[in-house]
C-alpha cells in the first residue's frame, strides 16, 4: 500500500506472533499508520488489547475467524511473524543421518501449514474490492535456486513450501479479492531467539535488531500494491529466486 493511499487503510491490522520482530513489527505499524487499529495475536497475551491466537491449534483459528465476523473494523492487514527453526524437539539438520521425520512434521506444521492456515481463518472477514494485505515472514534459506550450502532440511523445506502455498494463495486471491496482495518477506538475520544459537557465524554489520528489522519489512510491505502480488521479497525490496 504506498504511502499516498494511506488514508485508505481505515480498520484493523493483526500481528501474528508477539516473540522476536512480531512486538516491534506491532510497534512500529501503529506508528506509521494510525488510521490502523493494530492488534497483536499470540499464545500467550500479555496485555489487554492481545487477542490469543495458536496457529498449530485449529479451534484457535476458528475463533480468529468468529472474532472477526464480529468486529466492526474492515480487515485490512494480516501479518504472520511466527517461525520456528530450533526447539525441545526441533534442532536445525547438518545432514542427512540427522533428519527425523516427526521434526520434519514440526517444521511443517508451524513454518509451512500455520501462514495458509491463517490466511483460511480471515478470508471470511475480506470483501472483494477492498485494499487488503497479507504478508508472512519467509526466509532467504527457503529459496531453492539460493541454496548453495546445504543442512537445514526441514527449515529450508518448510520456507519454500511455505512460499508455493502463499503463490498459491495469491493467485486465487487475485481472481476472488483483485484488491489483495500477498507478499513473503525476508527479515535478513535477525537479533532473536530464533538465529541466536547460529550468530556466531554472522558479521556484526549483517546482524539486525528487531526494531531494525521490522521498518525495513514496513517499508517494504507499505509499497507493494495487487499488481505485486505473489512476491518472495528481501527486507531491501530485493525479489528472492524461488
Amino acid at each position: 500500500m504506498p504511502e499516498s493511499s494511506q488514508e485508505r487503510w481505515l480498520g484493523r491490522a493483526l500481528i501474528v506472533g508477539g516473540g522476536g520482530i512480531g512486538e516491534v513489527l506491532a510497534s512500529q505499524l501503529a506508528d506509521r499508520c494510525p488510521q490502523l487499529t493494530v492488534t497483536l495475536c499470540r499464545r500467550n497475551p500479555k496485555e489487554a488489547s492481545d487477542w490469543p491466537l495458536d496457529l498449530e491449534n485449529f479451534e484457535s483459528l476458528s475463533r480468529l475467524t468468529q472474532t472477526l465476523s464480529n468486529d466492526h473494523y474492515p480487515l485490512r492487514l494480516v501479518f504472520n511473524a511466527t517461525g520456528r527453526l530450533h526447539g525441545p524437539s526441533l534442532q536445525p539438520e547438518k545432514r542427512l543421518q540427522h533428519v527425523q521425520s516427526d521434526q520434519l512434521v514440526e517444521s511443517f506444521k508451524i513454518n509451512a501449514a500455520g501462514p495458509l492456515l491463517l490466511a483460511r481463518a480471515v478470508e471470511p472477514a475480506l470483501r472483494r474490492d477492498e485494499p487488503f494485505h497479507f504478508a508472512s515472514l519467509s526466509a532467504r534459506v527457503g529459496s531453492i535456486g539460493d541454496n548453495r550450502s546445504g543442512g537445514w532440511y526441514a527449515y529450508r523445506a518448510a520456507k519454500a513450501a511455505q512460499n508455493m502455498m502463499l503463490r498459491t494463495l495469491s493467485v486465487e486471491w487475485a481472481r476472488r479479492f483483485p484488491a489483495a496482495t500477498v507478499t513473503m518477506l525476508h527479515p535478513g538475520t535477525t537479533d532473536t531467539p530464533l538465529s541466536q544459537p547460529f550468530q556466531s557465524f554472522v558479521p556484526p554489520e549483517k546482524l539486525f535488531s528487531p526494531g531494525r528489522a521490522a521498518g525495513h519489512l514496513l517499508d517494504v510491505l507499505l509499497q507493494q500494491t495487487p499488481e505485486q502480488t505473489g512476491a518472495f521479497l528481501a527486507w531491501d525490496g530485493q525479489r528472492i529466486p524461488w
